[in-house]
């Protein structure tokens, strides 16, 4: 079972999947609605949860302005008719072991995957 936080431009149809397999899946748009960027990566790195977002601006705070990271983030780049796909690109991701989320700022665009290490 993995923590996440999903950033309020996650649909929430995503943040029910994830919860109905078993997930702990706190959501923004549900308790925080509006909270500043910065408040909710210090939430995600406070409760120890991988961030999902389709929001840029957390790479930037972590690795310009060297905010403190969360365990993992996963940036969504898809197209929005992909949107409602989050949760089973994760879900899918967690499936395959040698490919984990914690420790790495993740790109997911509609054909390719990215990594980069968090520091």
């Amino acid at each position: 079972m993995e923590r996440f936080l999903a950033d309020e431009n996650v649909a929430l149809s995503n943040v029910v999947l994830l919860r109905d397999v078993g997930h702990d899946v706190a959501a923004v748009r549900e308790d925080t609605a509006g909270a500043s960027d910065p408040d909710v990566l210090a939430r995600a790195v406070h409760e120890g949860r991988i961030l999902l977002t389709s929001d840029r601006d957390y790479g930037e705070l972590i690795f310009r302005f060297l905010h403190p990271a969360p365990p993992g983030v996963v940036y969504f780049r898809f197209s929005t008719e992909r949107s409602v796909e989050l949760a089973a690109w994760v879900l899918r991701r967690l499936a395959e072991e040698t490919r984990p989320l914690d420790g790495w700022y993740t790109t997911v665009r509609d054909q390719t995957t990215r990594r980069r290490r968090l520091p």
